[in-house]
């Protein structure tokens, strides 16, 4: 996989060095702090952010503190999204007030409580509106300024290329390209070939997105798209290394600090719960980790008893999410024994 051995090399942002071209995606609800630290931890060369709202941020709505406050990383990324020219402004200088080395643009969120307010990807059914933003967050920081996207709103506009064009001739330092529609959601198969036309369009770098989990599919998004590097988001639910492994092998390292065996993924996972308490307080900490532990279940203990599974789901103990976590990874452990015992 020669495409890979790319992904180890560092990669300048606008002036910001970035120590190898495996990202974490920004997704709302789950890269936040403590999620962003491990991936980092793993070997993920860039981390973002989750996406901050800039109205709510720049009118001092509480949470956005959370989201936009440096959790000690060498680079500090957050992505922004919004619709209004002033919010974007302020919630730039707010978040680079407070350490943000690169700010990014979200123009790629296919929610509909997003685009339903004309955010996210739909900003690509009106480029003038959206290059109004991008040189109003631009003209309002010193820090680089990138755009993320996807290919269009549906299949009869595939403008990203004219979109991510007009970016950079507006200041933009790089662009990552989703490799679906808005419409499509993320239903199907990315469109890697698709985002080649990003690249040929724009001489900062291109970010290549969406269906990355590997190695070996890192590799053909980089040979179908040409991009200079991968972000990787989904793939990471209840792995939040994945990124990192991936670096790893284009460095042709073999990564440290994954868990290995039910004991050390049960130490792992309630780790990551404690640190979501911290975080977030226990009241609204347990309802921001239940996700996480139903995708850490289902990735590693998927034959955790149901009635198991839905204690350590619904508890408001903290001390019996941890018992239960505690249980289903010995039971994991005692059954494989009992398999190695009967071989």
């Amino acid at each position: 996989m020669p495409e890979l051995t790319k992904l180890a090399l560092p990669l300048d942002i606008g002036g910001v060095s970035i120590r190898n071209r495996v990202f974490l995606a920004p997704m709302s609800g789950i890269t936040d702090e403590p999620f962003r630290q491990r991936a980092h931890r793993h070997g993920a060369g860039l981390v973002v952010s989750e996406m901050v709202a800039s109205g709510e941020l720049a009118k001092g709505r509480a949470g956005c503190d959370l989201r936009i406050r440096h959790s000690g990383l060498p680079v500090h990324m957050v992505q922004l999204a919004g619709r209004e020219a002033a919010h974007m402004a302020e919630g730039a200088r707010i978040a680079a007030g407070e350490g943000a080395d690169i700010i990014d643009i979200n123009m790629g969120c296919p929610a509909k409580k997003v685009t339903g307010g004309y955010a996210g990807s739909a900003l690509m059914r009106d480029l003038d509106h959206a290059l109004s933003l991008i040189e109003a967050v631009v003209g309002a920081v010193e820090v680089p300024v990138t755009v993320k996207m996807r290919l269009g709103w549906d299949e009869s506009a595939l403008n990203a290329p004219m979109l991510a064009r007009r970016a950079q001739q507006a200041g933009v330092r790089m662009v990552t390209v989703h490799g679906r529609t808005r419409c499509q959601f993320y239903q199907g198969k990315a469109d890697w070939r698709a985002i080649a036309r990003v690249k040929e369009a724009v001489s900062i770098p291109v970010v290549a997105n969406g269906d990355v989990g590997s190695p070996a599919e890192a590799a053909v998004i980089l040979e179908q798209s040409g991009a200079d590097a991968v972000m990787i988001g989904r793939a990471h639910y209840g792995a939040p290394w994945i990124a990192g492994s991936i670096a790893a092998s284009a460095a042709g390292e073999t990564m440290s600090g994954v868990p290995a065996g039910p004991q050390a993924l049960a130490d792992y996972i309630i780790a990551h719960h404690a640190d979501m308490l911290s975080l977030y307080g226990i009241e609204s900490g347990l309802r921001q980790a239940r996700k996480h532990l139903g995708w850490y279940l289902d990735r590693h203990a998927a034959g955790v008893s149901p009635e198991l599974r839905k204690r350590i789901l619904t508890s408001f103990v903290p001390d019996e999410i941890v018992g239960g976590l505690r249980r289903a990874f010995a039971d994991i452990a005692e059954a494989a024994t009992g398999l190695r015992s009967a071989a």
